[in-house]
């Protein structure tokens, strides 16, 4: 008897129904785990049907996420040192003498750079959010306060803090940034600063406009009142020296600024090293120690940890390693030369474009601009996309207009012209499209829902009414998605995107 004819064969003895024996049998029809190992080339070809509808990493086609040389021996390099560590564990640098050696080297090449010495104490990290946290904690440890620890932060700052705060028990003190310039406000920061502050925070850049607060003044005001100062330069860290180098003007924003205590830097971003690699320093050793972990409340193994994860693989410490090595000097100084260029035609660009205006005055390698006169960022987008580029929207806030990011890397100049043609295409195409149309009373209905209420059927029917096919191929139009999050508070938008990500997975 074939499979198909068990379907309708009566059920076994027992008494289960045949309806039971039925889903049992689908459920092992359909299972995840093969039931006898696949040869690598299967796995692959399968690997690469599921990529089909991801966007680009390379080529600089996508404006947001993926960060690219154009140098693909670089690259090469990399993923050779990241195979080769793949299974070493950091948990017991004892075990694996390799992994202190390669961080202390990167740690030092940031120090350097950075405005440290070679014994400024700093943590390998898993990126710019576990970087964060771990400063966070630091100073909560640091500097115990009798009520709930707060930190202030500009509303511009990277939402990891916010994320490191409610995992920490600490209480976000948001501030206003400029409104024209989009700078972090220094006497708005000391109104907000009180006696349970235990860690004031700029941005070097801020991501949303590409702007660097005011560190050198924020970081004396903080000092002056006896709070430690964290400089998130998670995008900027690794690349603001080499664009000084290149003749941009970029303000004083590492740990050679009096009062500043630590600062946070991403080397997967213009550090160029593969995915899972940022290093956070401290100016003071206690700092450091504050950030570690230690538990011998147990008759296991012996734990301490550097880091928020346990066990992880020594392969980003040795793709971020091997890329430094690969590009040294020379090669990120004309990285950062072929990035001013390229974010400099952007932006002039950008704002000879109708309908297009450019917010602040990008310090770094990322541009932001808003549509008027008829032109809908969040369409603009949609048509970009459709013409092969990704465009990154940021929603309104704070005062600041719903706008598009573009972060423009080592690889932009090259296209830079055709991103241009790109953009004034899509403006027109937006203007001739008009807003996004979103159904009448729709944001009124998702305001007022109990989303916490809803199974996921009855909320992909939600999304569903809006155009959005999470279960489709391809990326989706998200105009609407992003008109209607537009106009509702943060709260209900944070509720609705965890929804979405919760049916995404489902």
């Amino acid at each position: 008897m074939s499979l198909a004819d068990r379907r309708g064969a009566p059920g076994p003895p027992g008494g289960v129904p045949q309806g039971a024996c039925g889903a049992i049998h689908s459920a092992r029809e359909n299972r995840v785990l093969p039931e006898n190992g696949r040869s690598a080339e299967d796995i692959l070809a399968e690997l690469a049907l599921l990529k089909r509808d991801d966007l680009e990493v390379r080529g600089g086609k996508v404006t947001a996420y993926v960060y690219d040389t154009g140098r693909p021996e670089v690259h090469d390099a990399a993923a050779r040192a990241y195979f080769e560590m793949l299974e070493v564990n950091t948990l017991d640098p004892t075990a694996f003498p390799s992994i202190v050696a390669m961080e202390k080297q990167v740690v030092g090449a940031v120090a350097e750079l950075l405005g440290g010495g070679p014994h400024t104490p700093g943590i390998f990290t898993s990126g710019g959010t576990e970087s964060i946290m771990l400063a966070v904690k630091a100073a909560r440890d640091a500097r115990p306060v009798a009520g709930r620890p707060r930190i202030v932060v500009p509303v511009t700052a990277h939402p990891a803090f916010h994320k490191a705060a409610h995992y920490l028990g600490a209480e976000v003190a948001p501030v206003d940034v400029d409104p024209v310039t989009f700078r972090a406000d220094p006497a708005a920061v000391a109104a907000a600063i009180t006696p349970e502050t235990v860690l004031v925070v700029a941005s070097a850049p801020s991501y949303p406009q590409g702007v660097v607060d005011p560190v050198a003044e924020i970081a004396a005001l903080a000092a002056e009142r006896g709070v430690l100062c964290h400089v998130d330069a998670c995008v900027g860290g690794w690349l603001l020296p080499w664009l000084a180098q290149a003749g941009a003007a970029v303000p004083p924003f590492d740990l050679s600024v009096p009062g500043v205590t630590s600062i946070s830097c991403d080397l997967h971003k213009f550090g160029y090293a593969p995915k899972g690699a940022s290093v956070v320093l401290f100016a003071d050793p206690a700092l450091r120690r504050a950030a570690y972990f230690a538990s011998a409340a147990w008759p296991g193994y012996t734990v301490i940890n550097t880091t928020v994860q346990s066990s992880k693989s020594a392969g980003p410490l040795a793709g971020a390693w091997a890329t430094l090595n690969a590009l040294g000097r020379d090669g990120y100084l004309g990285l950062a030369r072929d990035t001013l260029a390229a974010t400099r035609r952007l932006a002039e660009g950008v704002g000879e474009i109708p309908g297009l205006r450019v917010l602040g005055e990008p310090e770094a390698s990322l541009v932001a601009f808003t549509g008027e006169d008829g032109v809908d960022v969040f369409v603009l987008s949609d048509e970009a996309r459709k013409r092969g580029w990704f465009l990154q929207p940021q929603l309104s806030y704070a005062g600041i207009p719903a706008n598009l990011h573009v972060t423009v890397t080592g690889v932009t100049l090259k296209g830079v012209e055709a991103m241009l043609e790109v953009i004034a295409e899509s403006a027109a195409a937006a203007r001739r499209r008009g807003p996004a149309k979103v159904p009448e009373g729709l944001a009124d209905i998702l305001a007022s829902l109990d989303l916490d209420a809803l199974d996921d059927a009855t909320f992909a029917e939600l999304a569903a009414s809006v155009g959005v096919d999470l279960g489709g191929s391809g990326g989706p139009d998200m105009a609407v998605v992003n008109t209607v999050l537009d106009t509702l508070p943060a709260a209900t938008r944070e509720a609705i995107l965890i929804r979405f990500l919760s049916l995404l997975y489902g």
